[in-house]
C-alpha cells in the first residue's frame, strides 16, 4: 500500500515536471510573437481608441448641446445690431409716396415697385452671400453686410434723381441682407434648441423694428424728411458694424487632414470608422456642407435632417410669408374704408398689434411647442386663415383688435415653429447657405404677397389681398394636418383576391 502511494506521487511530480520547467522557460526567456499575433494585437488597440475617440467626440457634442458656443449676451447683442440696422429698410419704404415727389415722380406712380426692389435684389443676393460666408467666415460676412446697408443709405439720402435713388435701393437689396447673415453667425455657434432660441431673438428684433421703426421716423419728419432721413439712418448700421466688430468669429467647419502614411508596426486603420475633426468646430458648431453643395466629407458633427424635411421647410416658409404680407399693404385703407374718421395713429396700432403679440409670447410659445413645432404650425397657419377671413367682415374697433389678436397668435406661433423646424434643418450643414437659402424663399414670398396683393386690389378692393392670404393659409394647414393624419390611421392588411 505505501508502495503504491510512492509510486502514484512520483509519477505526478514527474508529469508536473515538464510543465513546471516549460513555464520557467517562457518566464525566463521570452517568445517573440509571430506576425499574425501581432497584427491582432495592433487591431484590438486600434480598435480601442477608435471607440474611446468615438465616446470623446459624442461626449463633446453632448457638452456644446447643453453649454452653447455663444453666451446669452453675445446673441442679444447680435440681435440688437440687427434692430439698429433694420431701422431705415424697415421705418422707410412707407413714407415712399412722400420721398417721390421729391425726385421727380410727383404722382408718386414708382412706389410700388421701388417698394418691393431690395426684396427682390435681397432674395436673388441672400444665397450667394451665404456660401460666400461658409467660405471666408460668418463674422466677415455679416459685417459686410452691415457696412454695404449704410453705403446704400448714404447713396440713398443724397440722391438728386429718381434713377439714382433706385440704384440706391438696388444696392440695399444686393448688398444688404442682414438678418440672413446674423442668423447665419448664430447657426454656426449653437444648435438644436440654443439655436432655435436664438432665431426666435432674432425674429423679436425683426418685430419691434417693425413696431417701432415708422414711428420714430414719422417723429422726425417734421425736422427732416424722410428722404434726408436715409442719410442720417446710415449711422445706423455703421455703429452696429463696429459693436459687431468686437464679437468672436464662429470657427468655421474643417475638412479632415488627409490620412499619413503608416509607419512601421503602426495601427492600420479599420474600416468604416469615423474621422475625427481637430478644432473647436466639432464640439461647437456641428456644422457640414450645405445640401446645395454636396454632401459632408471628413466632418464630424449631428446627421443631417431628410431633405424632404429642408423642402418642407422652404414651402412653409414661402407660403407662411405670403399669406401675411399680402394683408399689410392695404390695411390702412381697409381701415379707413371700414372705419371713417380713424386717426393715423389708431390705424398704426392695428397695424402693429400682430408684431406686438409676438414680443409679448414668443418665448413662450417657444417652450410649448419646441418638440411639436408641426403642431404649432398648423395651428398658426389654421390662425392667420381665421384672422385674415375675419378682416373681410370686421366693421367695428372691437372687431378690428380681436382679429389683429387672432393673426398676431398665427403669426407667433408660424414664427416660433419655423425658427424650431429652421434649427433642426441646420444639423449637419452649413449655416450661411441654409439661411441664406431660407432668406431666399421668405423674399420670394413677400414679392409674390406683394405683387398679389396689388393686382387683387386693382380687381376687387382691399379686401381682395386678405381673402386670397386665407386661401394660402388653409391650403397649408391641409397639406400640414393631412399627411399626419394619414400617417396615424392603422394599417389593415389588404384581402387577397378572389380568383375568376
Amino acid at each position: 500500500m505505501a508502495a503504491s502511494t510512492s509510486t502514484s506521487s512520483t509519477s505526478r511530480a514527474t508529469a508536473t515536471a515538464p510543465t513546471t520547467a516549460a513555464t520557467s522557460r517562457t518566464t525566463s526567456t521570452p517568445r517573440s510573437a509571430s506576425p499574425a499575433e501581432n497584427a491582432a494585437v495592433s487591431k484590438n488597440t486600434a480598435r480601442s481608441q477608435t471607440v474611446a475617440g468615438s465616446r470623446s467626440v459624442a461626449a463633446a457634442a453632448v457638452e456644446a448641446k447643453v453649454r452653447p458656443g455663444l453666451p446669452s449676451r453675445q446673441v442679444y447683442a447680435v440681435a440688437g445690431c440687427y434692430f439698429v440696422a433694420s431701422f431705415a429698410a424697415l421705418g422707410l419704404p412707407p413714407y415712399l409716396t412722400e420721398i417721390l415727389p421729391e425726385l421727380g415722380d410727383g404722382a408718386a406712380r414708382w412706389a410700388g415697385l421701388l417698394y418691393i426692389v431690395p426684396t427682390i435684389f435681397g432674395a436673388i443676393g441672400a444665397p450667394l452671400w451665404g456660401r460666400l460666408a461658409d467660405r471666408f467666415g460668418r463674422k466677415r460676412l455679416l459685417l459686410r453686410a452691415q457696412l454695404g446697408l449704410a453705403a446704400a443709405f448714404l447713396l440713398a439720402g443724397w440722391a438728386d434723381s429718381l434713377g439714382t435713388f433706385a440704384a440706391a435701393l438696388v444696392l440695399q437689396g444686393v448688398l444688404g441682407g442682414t438678418f440672413a447673415a446674423s442668423n447665419g453667425y448664430l447657426g454656426a455657434a449653437l444648435e438644436g434648441g440654443a439655436l432655435s432660441r436664438a432665431l426666435t431673438v432674432m425674429q423679436g428684433s425683426a418685430r419691434a423694428a417693425l413696431v417701432f421703426a415708422p414711428i420714430v421716423v414719422g417723429a422726425l419728419t417734421p425736422w427732416l424728411s424722410p428722404h434726408r432721413q436715409y442719410a442720417l439712418l446710415a449711422v445706423l448700421p455703421l455703429s452696429a458694424a463696429l459693436m459687431l466688430a468686437a464679437l468672436p468669429e464662429p470657427p468655421l467647419t474643417q475638412a479632415a487632414a488627409p490620412p499619413a502614411p503608416e509607419k512601421a508596426g503602426a495601427a492600420p486603420k479599420e474600416a468604416g470608422a469615423a474621422p475625427q475633426e481637430s478644432g473647436p468646430a466639432a464640439g461647437e458648431t456641428g456644422a457640414a456642407p450645405s445640401s446645395e453643395s454636396g454632401p459632408a466629407t471628413g466632418t464630424t458633427g449631428p446627421a443631417r435632417s431628410p431633405a424632404a424635411s429642408l423642402r418642407a421647410l422652404y414651402t412653409l416658409e414661402f407660403a407662411f410669408v405670403f399669406s401675411t404680407v399680402i394683408s399689410f399693404p392695404y390695411l390702412i385703407s381697409l381701415i379707413k374704408e371700414r372705419l371713417p374718421g380713424t386717426g393715423p395713429l389708431v390705424s398704426g396700432v392695428l397695424f402693429a398689434l400682430p408684431h406686438m403679440c409676438y414680443l409679448v409670447a414668443a418665448m413662450a410659445v417657444h417652450a410649448l411647442f419646441r418638440s411639436r413645432p408641426r403642431l404649432g404650425i398648423a395651428l398658426g397657419f389654421g390662425c392667420i386663415a381665421l384672422g385674415l377671413a375675419g378682416h373681410g367682415v370686421a366693421d367695428s374697433l372691437t372687431a378690428f383688435v380681436a382679429v389683429r389678436l387672432v393673426l398676431g397668435a398665427g403669426l407667433t406661433m408660424g414664427l416660433v415653429c419655423l425658427s424650431v423646424l429652421a434649427a433642426d434643418c441646420a444639423k449637419g450643414r452649413a449655416p450661411g447657405g441654409l439661411f441664406g437659402s431660407i432668406e431666399f424663399f421668405s423674399k420670394a414670398g413677400a414679392v409674390a404677397a406683394g405683387l398679389a396683393a396689388a393686382a387683387g386690389n386693382d380687381w376687387f378692393g382691399p379686401a381682395a389681398p386678405l381673402l386670397t392670404g386665407t386661401a394660402i393659409a388653409l391650403i397649408t394647414v391641409f397639406a400640414t394636418v393631412i399627411p399626419a393624419l394619414l400617417a396615424r390611421l392603422p394599417r389593415t392588411r389588404r384581402s387577397p383576391r378572389c380568383p375568376r
